[in-house]
């Protein structure tokens, strides 16, 4: 995917088109796990629409629950759903600085083949 630490830095435009592409996947990871969470607090946690779009992005943002969930089902999707969110926030984080943190490597790397023991 990315570029070999022999090859060239790429262009800026190529960087900028990558770093797009990365932030589409991480949009993507984080709608359809918004989603998820949407449905399952309307359908599982017995909520209306706005209260389950409310929970779900609270959940999703680190920000905790808005509505107490009354039955057992609930409290364990409830559960789960945060422990998947705090695993899909440092997956998104990953997702957006690995070009970032590639090209700095990249550009910064120190040892040549001679070099090395």
């Amino acid at each position: 995917m990315f570029e070999h630490h022999r090859q060239p830095l790429v262009p800026r435009r190529v960087f900028l088109r990558r770093l797009l592409r990365h932030g589409g996947i991480a949009l993507a990871l984080i709608a359809g796990s918004l989603f998820m969470g949407v449905l399952g607090y309307r359908f599982i946690g017995g909520l209306g629409w706005v209260d389950a779009i409310e929970n779900a992005a609270m959940i999703l943002g680190g920000m905790g629950p808005t509505s107490p969930m009354t039955t057992n089902a609930a409290k364990l999707f409830a559960a789960c759903y945060a422990l998947f969110s705090g695993i899909v926030f440092l997956v998104g984080v990953a997702v957006l600085l690995a070009p970032v943190l590639h090209r700095f490597m990249h550009r910064f790397h120190l040892g040549d083949d001679d070099t090395r023991a």
